[in-house]
């Protein structure tokens, strides 16, 4: 079975050739432009989808030797996301099926961030607890089987991703700020003398969020950005400077420690013991580092990095997995008469 996923939920145009469940070809749109702004713009992020999306599809379908006409099924990301991006990506979806009569199934960006897994590892045993953190999104799910899949916990404000975006600008560093965090946190062990850096450590820590309910699987992170911020305001430019290194490594710490508290909880209430990652925080090595620490590298599973942002071939995999599931839905449409 060939399948066509497309994704333009926000700000990666992206697609992708998948057959019997083995990637092809996929190609991704970066939006660059969104780092003048420090933060996604929704026309942009449109307009930029509009000049893309066909320009990848016909790459995808030639680097495959293939014609549009030999496809069995395009999925593509109907919700959540940014309303004007995802109607660049369905309005393209459905071009293609009245044009080819290629029928159309709608897909869960969320979904296709869990479904990313099953890419690279088919066999993860069932079921599995899912911790979905990005710039959109954090939450922890119970996955069963497609179709059966529950939230058990997510963010209250500021996603995990965001908390990164956000602290980063403080800090000013460009966006998307994530990676930028994670580097500068790793020359914390490489400044001064062991001492030193230990006193730092001491004097530079930022709280990790409990809600109220002590059985709650909730997430806050805006709490974090503003103990951030008012750190930063209360210190001197030079000394913000000076200790950067540590402060990065403090905020990461206690953005990774309340995701892995709340995974720990979920493990003990759920008696389940097998982790899966995604999301483009999926590509922090701190948190994959302390995900192996805490569960044993047998028990945790990610995707490659290139599966953990916004991409095509993920939605391609949970397309597949809605149709074997009996799950797909296919719009009824007449080409005379549009959509009904």
């Amino acid at each position: 079975m060939i399948i066509l996923g497309i994704e333009s939920s926000c700000d990666e145009t992206s697609v992708a050739i998948m057959k019997d469940g083995a990637i092809l070809s996929s190609l991704t749109h970066s939006q660059e432009e969104h780092s003048l702004y420090g933060g996604v713009v929704p026309e942009v992020a449109s307009r930029a989808h509009l000049e893309k999306i066909d320009i990848l599809t016909k790459r995808v379908i030639k680097d495959c030797n293939l014609t549009i006409d030999q496809l069995d099924l395009i999925a593509v990301t109907d919700s959540p996301g940014l309303a004007g991006a995802l109607l660049v990506g369905v309005s393209f979806a459905l071009g293609l099926h009245t044009a080819y009569g290629i029928p159309v199934t709608g897909v869960n960006h969320l979904e296709g961030h869990i479904c990313s897994l099953f890419i690279e590892h088919p066999d993860i045993p069932t079921p599995f607890l899912s911790l979905l953190a990005s710039g959109g999104h954090t939450a922890i799910y119970r996955y069963e089987s497609y179709g059966n899949c529950r939230c058990l916990g997510q963010t209250v404000d500021d996603a995990a991703g965001e908390a990164f975006d956000k602290v980063g600008k403080l800090l000013g560093f460009p966006y998307p700020a994530g990676r930028a965090i994670e580097e500068e946190a790793g020359k914390e062990e490489k400044t001064g003398t062991t001492d030193e850096r230990e006193n730092k450590k001491e004097k530079i820590k930022f709280p990790i969020a409990r809600l109220s309910s002590p059985d709650s699987l909730d997430f806050s992170f805006s709490g974090l950005k503003t103990a951030v911020k008012n750190f930063i305001s209360s210190n001197s430019g030079q000394y913000i400077k000076e200790n950067r290194p540590q402060i990065c490594g403090a905020f990461q710490k206690a953005v990774v420690g309340s995701l892995v508290n709340n995974l720990h909880q979920a493990s003990r209430s759920c008696g389940i013991k097998t982790i899966a990652l995604g999301g483009g925080v999926a590509c922090n090595g701190y948190l994959k580092n302390e995900l192996i620490k805490n569960f044993g590298a047998d028990n945790v599973f990610f995707p490659s990095p290139k599966f953990c942002t916004d991409n095509g071939a993920m939605i391609a995999m949970a397309g597949l997995k809605m149709y074997n599931a009996s799950k797909t839905r296919f719009p009824n449409m007449d080409p005379a008469r549009g959509i009904s």
